[in-house]
């Protein structure tokens, strides 16, 4: 089955740096876009970053543009979120998401469990 697994969240100082990876598994990596997506404490859930399968296209959030950078390896079926000047607004659990299509065009979404990016101030 579709398997999503997020590590490297963790608390760090405003101003410093984090690099999340999303590991997967059950599906055709290189054929899928992968998004992250991050949700703050009594806030909903938003779109961060997404990369197109090929990797060649990417788009961010205007509230994360020129200090994040998402990116991908298909040959280790892990996509990368790279946080740098990191403000303790960035502070929510991330979330890994992709979304498949069967051959009859429906429509599967997935997501990882989270892990939890803490930045102090």
């Amino acid at each position: 089955q579709v398997q999503l697994v997020e590590s490297g969240g963790g608390l760090v100082q405003a101003g410093g740096s984090l690099r999340l990876s999303c590991s997967t598994s059950g599906f055709t990596f290189s054929g899928a876009a992968m998004s992250w997506y991050r949700q703050a404490p009594g806030k909903e859930r938003e779109l961060v970053a997404v990369i197109q399968s090929s990797g060649g296209t990417m788009d961010y959030a205007e509230s994360v543009k020129g200090r994040f950078t998402i990116s991908r390896d298909n040959d280790k079926n892990t996509v990368y979120l790279q946080m740098n000047s990191l403000k303790p607004e960035d502070t929510a659990v991330y979330y890994c998401n992709t979304v498949l299509r069967s051959l009859w065009g429906r429509r599967y979404e997935y997501w990882g469990q989270g892990t939890q990016v803490t930045v102090s101030s």
